[in-house]
């Protein structure tokens, strides 16, 4: 039996870090693969992190998680809040029909200052995000059923209606006044702990209390459950670890009936405590990457050993392990691996699954850190051609503009009012990747790719910082 599918069709973002507004379609109609890769390309500090960062607060906002406080940061100071507007589509199997899903929201720096809030860098803030103005609206369609595109929640409004339009709320919830007492509080409380409402466990909750479903209950269960097992963003922050020797290691396993998704960080340094029940896991994901890693560099695996179990202070039962390279019979501990290596094996799990699985999205910040050009390009052409999910990447390697479809890239702009663009004017015999270099050059599209630099100014630059110092 097939699942359903869902992807992420497109992304509008609005004053958000140096991104004015940008829009992002990932559909490329071009491609008879199932597969939809997007990889965005631009100059440095030209936006391509803050699409990443827009698919992890998407991610926050489905599980119901609270916004970090660092994302007060982003919102441009220029303006009160940043906006958000994602679409998606879902196909159900079962009956056969199509949802199209549009999701928004707003986020503001909130009057509830918060004593300290550290992030992984050491930065200490002292606001945090607040989540206002939700909006998801859908369409649906089937053999039986035709729903226009309508407004479902509409979250700008009195605390006390809880949500617009009325009737989607009668709908929903019926006119109890219990359940209205309870959301109101939960909007409230959701509010202050910088949480999504209408994806929040309190509304969930009131929602599934409600023994009428309708199409609507599915689609909030449809989102739910993609942004909590099928959507997987990985950012800088990854790499950061494996330059600290640790290894954050992501996977997505389905074995024997038995669902295993997540992430766990293991140390390389020296041997790593992990959970019991995580030790299964963590040799079930290297198994399964290594039929891929030795491929990929020929020859090589890498292997987990259990030097014990022992108890936390907790009296939990936890495995001590160590992880190893295993190439040319030679053993050695994993830490002694490049960076490059360590970073492949960081996210193999996950292109494993695009690969295979339609209903996956996979987003990685600066895919082509420390991976060889030429396999990265191999990569990508592979999953391109004859993969099923969704991935999408920033790169600064131009490799695979060689080896991917043009409708697979996108490009960053120097103008912040329109941040994302297709090159245009683009045929078949274009080296994408010399279109783009001469894009640069002599410009030729509607918006500059790149803002011009110059060779002697950065010399005289150099030479005077240099002077500079000397006195």
């Amino acid at each position: 039996m097939r699942n359903n599918v869902i992807r992420l069709k497109s992304i509008e973002i609005n004053h958000f870090k140096n991104v004015a507004h940008g829009f992002l379609g990932f559909e490329n109609k071009n491609s008879k693969s199932q597969a939809n890769i997007l990889g965005l390309y631009g100059q440095n500090g030209s936006g391509k992190t803050t699409l990443i960062d827009v698919l992890e607060l998407l991610k926050t906002l489905l599980c119901g998680m609270p916004v970090a406080a660092r994302f007060s940061d982003f919102i441009q100071t220029d303006n009160n809040f940043s906006a958000i507007r994602y679409t998606f589509q879902i196909e159900e199997y079962e009956p056969e029909a199509v949802f199209t899903a549009i999701y928004e929201v707003s986020l503001r720096k909130s009057n509830e200052p918060i004593s300290q809030n550290t992030d992984f860098s050491g930065s200490t803030h002292k606001e945090k995000a607040e989540i206002f103005n939700e909006v998801l609206s859908a369409s649906y369609s089937s053999k039986d059923i035709k729903e226009r595109m309508s407004t479902i929640v509409d979250t700008d409004c009195s605390d006390e209606n809880v949500f617009l339009p009325r009737a989607k709320y009668n709908l929903l919830f019926g006119k109890s006044k219990t359940n209205k007492a309870d959301l109101i509080v939960a909007k409230k409380l959701t509010r202050s702990t910088s949480r999504s409402f209408i994806f929040s466990k309190e509304f969930l909750d009131e929602l599934r209390n409600d023994t009428e479903k309708t199409l609507y209950h599915k689609l909030f269960e449809h989102l739910v459950h993609y942004g909590n097992t099928e959507l997987f963003v990985i950012n800088t922050v990854n790499s950061g670890l494996i330059s600290l020797n640790a290894l954050p290691l992501s996977f997505n396993i389905h074995e024997k009936g038995i669902s295993s998704i997540g992430n766990i960080l293991i140390s390389l340094n020296d041997s790593s405590l992990i959970p019991e029940q995580a030790f299964q896991v963590v040799e079930n994901t290297i198994r399964h990457m290594n039929v891929v890693l030795e491929q990929l560099v020929p020859g090589l695996t890498i292997s987990v050993q259990n030097l014990g179990f022992e108890y936390t202070k907790d009296g939990t039962k936890a495995a001590r392990i160590q992880l190893f390279s295993n190439k040319n019979s030679k053993v050695i501990p994993l830490q002694y691996e490049s960076e490059g290596i360590k970073k492949l094996i960081s996210v193999l799990q996950l292109l494993i699954v695009v690969y295979n699985k339609p209903s996956i999205t996979v987003a990685i910040d600066e895919l082509d850190s420390g991976i060889f050009e030429y396999l990265l390009g191999e990569i990508l052409r592979i999953i391109s051609e004859k993969g099923k999910g969704q991935l999408i990447f920033t790169s600064h390697n131009l490799r695979p503009l060689e080896t991917l479809d043009k409708g697979c890239i996108a490009f960053t702009t120097t103008n912040p009012e329109n941040r994302y663009i297709r090159l245009s004017n683009v045929k078949a015999t274009n080296n994408l990747r010399d279109f783009y270099y001469r894009s640069i050059f002599v410009s030729g599209q509607d918006e500059l790719v790149y803002d011009p630099t110059n060779n002697s100014e950065i010399a005289m630059a150099f030479k005077e910082a240099g002077t500079e110092n000397e006195e």
